[in-house]
């Protein structure tokens, strides 16, 4: 909980880098609260309304821990925009999410992993 906690409060902090932790904890526990959600939004008859408000709240935060991740591997930030081609843009990011830190320092700060 405290690694999703940490990228809650660093929410517009689009400099630095992630862990493949902290990155990984922020995605396992969306999507725990968006089934959460869905469940609620069915008992109580409001369908997918709750997982859109949630999804819409946690946009900017996704947004930050995505780019600081791709930092960590020593990419640049708009990578992120490859997700947006069919398919194979998909896979790609998952596997530049999946990627070890950079050894040391690199241009985007020090590894946080030390």
């Amino acid at each position: 909980m405290d690694w999703y906690l940490k990228v809650l409060q660093n929410y517009v902090g689009f400099q630095g880098r992630a862990r493949r932790t902290e990155y990984w904890m922020f995605f396992l526990f969306n999507f725990i609260i968006g089934i959460v959600l869905g469940i609620l939004g069915a008992i109580i008859g409001l369908g997918n309304g709750l997982n859109y408000l949630y999804s819409l709240a946690i946009l900017l935060p996704s947004l930050a821990v995505g780019v600081r991740r791709l930092h960590d591997t020593g990419k640049s930030g708009l990578w992120l925009l490859i997700a947006l081609v069919p398919f194979v843009g998909a896979i790609v990011l998952l596997v530049f999410m999946c990627l070890d830190s950079e050894e040391g320092t690199n241009q985007y700060g020090p590894n946080p992993k030390y």
